[in-house]
């Protein structure tokens, strides 16, 4: 099997940590145990970080900008029982911390360990020590005060062992969310091997962290990550449920992203880039946002491994998340970032919005008119390239077409005459290259009219009022 991040995590926090076994049960004073309101982003979406024991400062994560954070890890051992906390200390810190911002802390459990989930398979295999776990994992949830916890079993196969998976989570489910916890997984990006994870866990957990990363090529890239999520979505994962993780790290030596921006300021703005003569990929800034855009309209949100590997400021990746997820300038398709700065909505006749159809984001998805909803297929990018770009591609003629009826449609940003737009007095947009104007279809105002171009005359159905 390929190494994934949860694997090489575990491996890099085994040196160490030395693991005491705490049996379920143990009486220890309550740390932490009074929780803020979770932080909100828009349309509930979840940005969610792992913190590992082993790296990174918790005075160091940007709190105001996440929803969610994982400490990873604790391990099971084969008889329900909990080891030892890893570094109890800093996972204190981390909840008190995280709950000031109110920002919602679980615990996960698991990781790659080498390989070795024979815990989890024992554990789960059995009735009394499945019992047995789930008491661990709240004797441990109020211990440290968490508000859930995240399974990280790498992995469950099909079969037996996937209907011991099912029963775990099941019993989990119900014990935690009694209690007004959270139950989240971590699952493998696609495959054979995710048929472990049956679909009756679908129904159980809050949502499941999808591992998109390690995989690909080049790793992690766009089309890749986002036909992982809809693996899942495929199988009968909710789209709410539905959690797209992405890599702070590059394959295949594991550089972190803040050593490669350290190392090249630019690297921000790349996927790939070549150090000591080898190939290093991973995702920078616009790919981050871009995959935020269609996680915004396709899923509930964005998952990343993990928090200690990110830079701070401009060229944070939780940042660019953020600001993608409240507003801040779209993504492009390149490595540059987008053109321009001005970004809100594109309305016309009945004061309706430029829209793309169903927040598609495939190449050739229509444009049309729609009623004004704030979501980010109405959210466009004025380029100082004379662009019009969202969700991370732009406005386009089909087929560089020049005659009236020409529909326009989504297409990647290639600088060609056919995404050219120039905004005129009367407030019509001529497109050069056909010398005609962005234009509705039969003078409609009604919902899911198409846009096309045609020769200009400045009527209602031609005149667009662009971002401020």
């Amino acid at each position: 099997m390929q190494l994934s991040p949860s694997r090489l995590r575990r491996r890099l926090s085994v040196a160490g940590v030395a693991l005491a076994t705490v049996a379920a049960g143990l009486t220890v004073a309550a740390i932490g145990t009074t929780t803020a309101e979770a932080t909100v982003l828009p349309n509930g979406f979840r940005s969610v970080g792992y913190m590992p024991s082993w790296s990174g400062n918790v005075n160091a994560i940007q709190y105001n900008k996440l929803t969610h954070i994982n400490y990873s890890f604790a391990l099971p051992n084969s008889n329900g029982t909990l080891q030892g906390i890893p570094d109890p200390g800093k996972l204190s810190s981390l909840v008190s911390q995280g709950h000031a911002a109110g920002v919602k802390v679980s615990l996960a459990i698991g990781g790659w360990n080498d390989g070795n989930d024979s815990a989890f398979e024992a554990l789960a295999g059995n009735s009394g020590s499945r019992t047995t776990f789930v008491n661990a994992v709240m004797g441990v949830i109020n211990q440290y005060g968490l508000d859930g916890v995240d399974i990280d079993w790498e992995y469950p196969d099909p079969g037996q062992s996937g209907n011991n998976y099912t029963a775990l989570m099941q019993q989990l489910s119900s014990t935690l969310h009694g209690q007004g916890k959270i139950l989240t997984a971590a699952v493998v990006s696609e495959g054979g091997t995710a048929n472990g994870v049956q679909p009756a866990v679908f129904n159980a957990v809050d949502w499941l962290n999808i591992m998109a990363y390690d995989g690909g090529s080049p790793h992690a890239n766009y089309d890749w990550s986002i036909a992982s999520v809809n693996f899942w979505k495929n199988r009968g994962l909710p789209a709410n449920k539905a959690v797209l993780g992405v890599p702070f790290y590059s394959r295949p030596t594991y550089l972190t992203y803040a050593d490669l921006v350290s190392r090249d300021a630019a690297n921000a703005n790349r996927d790939c880039t070549t150090i000591s003569g080898v190939q290093q990929c991973y995702n920078g800034i616009p790919t981050i946002k871009r995959k935020t855009q269609w996680a915004m309209a396709n899923a509930g949100g964005i998952m990343n491994w993990e928090l200690s590997q990110d830079t701070t400021g401009s060229t944070s990746l939780v940042n660019a998340i953020y600001d993608t997820v409240t507003g801040g300038t779209p993504p492009t398709t390149t490595t540059t970032p987008p053109a321009g700065g001005r970004t809100g909505p594109i309305t016309g006749i009945a004061s309706k919005c430029v829209d793309i159809a169903a927040a598609g984001t495939a190449n050739g998805t229509a444009i049309q008119l729609y009623t004004c909803n704030g979501s980010a297929a109405q959210r466009w990018t004025v380029g100082t390239d004379s662009t019009l770009r969202a969700l991370g591609k732009c406005l386009d003629v089909t087929s560089a077409g020049t005659a009236n009826g020409t529909p326009i449609q989504l297409w990647d940003c290639n600088g060609t005459g056919s995404q050219t737009w120039q905004s005129q007095s009367n407030g019509t947009l001529r497109n050069p290259a056909s010398g005609r104007c962005l234009d509705v279809t039969g003078n409609s105002s009604a919902d899911g009219a198409r846009l096309q171009i045609w020769d200009c005359f400045g009527g209602a159905n031609q005149v667009w009022r662009l971002p401020a």
